[in-house]
């Protein structure tokens, strides 16, 4: 991380997955995420700003967190072809997209089995 982190903002989430490589495959493939590898066990997720600095982590465990805990959401400018990645990238769609009053949102599970939303504008 470099200094662009913000006093009482979301900074970092770290996802815990059962099987790393398959995890960064998964979100490459479905988000175009890209990683920095600190050894076996942990990789860092690029912010995309270019800067090298870091928005999370991807933690190899024997199993995710359990259910109940915060759930992530991601943004999309096209939810529709977020939604169609997800799948063929090894995901599972646990909610298709519905409207809300700021949009419209999908779950999904990675191949850990993490639940994760994405809502877009429109």
């Amino acid at each position: 991380m470099t200094g662009t982190s913000q006093h009482h903002t979301i900074d970092y989430v770290e996802l815990v997955v059962t099987d790393l490589a398959a995890a960064k495959q998964f979100y490459a493939s479905a988000f175009g995420w890209e990683f920095v590898d600190y050894g076996p066990t942990y990789a860092g997720i690029a912010s995309g700003r270019g800067d090298g600095s870091e928005v999370g982590g991807l933690l190899l465990a024997e199993e995710p967190r359990p259910v109940g805990g915060p759930l992530v959401l991601l943004y999309s400018d096209d939810l529709d072809a977020t939604r169609d990645a997800i799948e063929p990238a090894g995901g599972r769609i646990l909610q298709e997209p519905y409207d809300f009053p700021g949009g419209r949102r999908l779950h999904f599970a990675d191949p850990s089995g993490n639940e994760l939303g994405v809502w877009s504008a429109a």
